[in-house]
């Protein structure tokens, strides 16, 4: 389980093509401190199980399912992510319950500057929709946010100079894919009103 609350600005080492699957080195000092074989680390909001460590960086294999659905796939060497280790029992939960389980991608479509601060207007796919609500939570690439306004096919979010500059989303532009991971809470109440979702979480 996770919050939501980015550590680090890591960074991709390389890709290795195994086929059906790919393994990723990621450079990240922070999240490997203390790090070991079959730990977990968000990457930009995938939970993925560490396969090894050395000198700040670690392994971990991704399944060509999450590839296909979530925007890891288009990560190459460079590319910047953000990283979170899973929250400490008894610890701060700073944003929100977050399970590094991506239910989709969405695209940003503009980013509004401001003074303080930039609005990002991002599309959703339309089965997650209805899990998005104003002033709600919402974890994109792996950092919670709150929605200013949620739309039927699209949500937006402030960012502040924080996030616009410890996360990749102050990196992003339009067009960029973006993982979404929708609040788990909401999932929950839909399915014990008696509703049914009809998409599987990635990972």
């Amino acid at each position: 389980m996770f919050t939501g609350i980015v550590e680090e600005l890591g960074e991709v080492v390389a890709v290795e093509n195994l086929g059906d699957s790919s393994r990723f080195q990621l450079r990240g000092p922070v999240v490997t401190d203390g790090a070991k074989h079959g730990d977990s680390i968000a990457v930009n909001g995938v939970c993925l199980t560490v396969v090894d460590t050395s000198d700040g960086t670690f392994t971990a294999d991704v399944m060509a399912e999450t590839l296909s659905r979530s925007s890891l796939g288009a990560l190459t060497a460079g590319s910047r992510v953000n990283l979170e280790r899973p929250m400490a029992l008894g610890g701060r939960l700073g944003g929100h319950l977050v399970q590094g389980h991506v239910d989709g991608t969405g695209t940003i479509i503009e980013r509004t500057p401001a003074e303080h601060w930039e609005i990002v207007k991002i599309a959703l796919p339309a089965e997650l929709s209805r899990y998005v609500v104003d002033k709600g939570s919402i974890t994109v690439d792996g950092v919670s946010l709150t929605v200013v306004e949620a739309g039927d096919d699209y949500f937006t979010i402030s960012l502040i100079p924080t996030t616009l500059a410890l996360t990749t989303l102050g990196l992003k532009k339009a067009g960029d894919p973006v993982n979404l991971e929708v609040d788990v809470l909401a999932k929950y109440v839909e399915r014990l009103l008696g509703g049914r979702g009809t998409e599987e979480p990635v990972a």
